[in-house]
């Protein structure tokens, strides 16, 4: 008899996580589609098993539907965190930017 194991749950803020850990599922779907191996990402999230990792992966892919909603809520979230922050900047930081666009318009 199998038992099921959840390996992706979602916090108090909405950011689906693995297991116990604090590694958020956008850092183990950027990892895999760049590219990285299993053993790889295992590599760059320690706090990750091997099995946590393929078992994310497998979830991933019997959830293509759940996943897909998530990453597109979590890009709305972080494209109002950007126009905040750009609507925020302290004023040195508009003033690079300000000198970085006169740069790429070569004045």
């Amino acid at each position: 008899m199998a038992s099921e194991h959840t390996y992706v749950h979602t916090d108090e803020h909405g950011v689906k996580r693995i297991g116990a850990t604090g590694v958020t599922l956008d850092s183990v779907l950027a990892a895999w589609e760049q590219g990285s191996s299993p053993e790889s990402i295992r590599s760059q999230y320690p706090a990750l098993s091997l099995v946590e990792i393929y078992g994310t992966l497998t979830w991933c892919l019997e959830h293509v539907d759940e996943v897909n909603a998530y990453r597109e809520r979590q890009q709305e979230v972080w494209d109002r965190w950007r126009a905040k922050a750009e609507r925020d900047a302290k004023p040195v930081i508009r003033r690079l930017r300000d000198m970085q666009q006169s740069k790429i318009k070569g004045g």
